[in-house]
């Protein structure tokens, strides 16, 4: 099947709902190797003019983990933020406001990993250069997750709990930092999710 480019009018009618079950649905395609066929050089010519993508997508630089790809999604189809851990900053606020105030964004979907380096790292209490500040965006989860095993990433449930701790904190201070996409929520404008990407097996479970 080839798909359709968003346009306008067709980002215009999506709900945040039918955006997510797009994005789930799109991720079961991708781990049962049945992505959608694309044109993607009739892809770049139609979305030269603007785009108008349906979601924005908070994820880690982990190579094993392709935003767009995993979603089975094309150009112009969502935007991605992406850094070590997945957490937000003020640079990545304001993108994502962008995306969803300005350029009419239905879904804010913030993506964890199943074991992120980043996580494992702010477990250990790596420091190191400027390795040492991105990590205390993290260390909020490490502290309130719970484990009656070692609190390293040599325990992998425990690093797991921490990933999981991480998204689920990163969308409370999305909506404590962020009053435009707060109110967006609560309008029903947008929804803000998060969820766990498998590297073992390519599927994303919702939290």
């Amino acid at each position: 099947m080839i798909t359709e480019i968003i346009n306008k009018e067709k980002q215009s009618q999506l709900s945040p709902d039918a955006v997510l079950n797009d994005l789930m649905d799109g991720n079961k395609r991708f781990t049962e190797n049945k992505m959608y066929e694309r044109n993607y050089s009739s892809q770049i010519e139609k979305t030269s003019g603007g785009q108008w993508p349906q979601a924005v997508v908070l994820g880690c630089i982990d190579s094993r983990v392709p935003v767009e790809t995993v979603f089975d999604q094309g150009v112009g189809d969502i935007f991605t933020a992406r850094v070590a851990g997945n957490f937000e900053n003020t640079d990545i606020l304001g993108s994502m406001e962008y995306s969803c105030k300005v350029a009419g964004s239905k879904l804010v979907m913030v993506l964890g990993h199943e074991a992120c380096g980043a996580v494992k790292a702010a477990c250990d209490h790596v420091e190191l250069g400027n390795i040492t500040h991105l990590l205390s965006n993290i260390k909020p989860a490490v502290e309130t997750t719970k484990t009656d095993g070692e609190r390293s990433s040599k325990n992998d449930s425990f690093v797991a709990g921490v990933v999981e701790n991480n998204v689920k904190l990163t969308i409370d201070r999305i909506r404590e930092k962020s009053p435009i996409l707060k109110e967006m929520e609560e309008n029903g404008e947008i929804k803000i999710v998060g969820g766990v990407y498998s590297i073992s097996n390519g599927k994303v479970t919702l939290l």
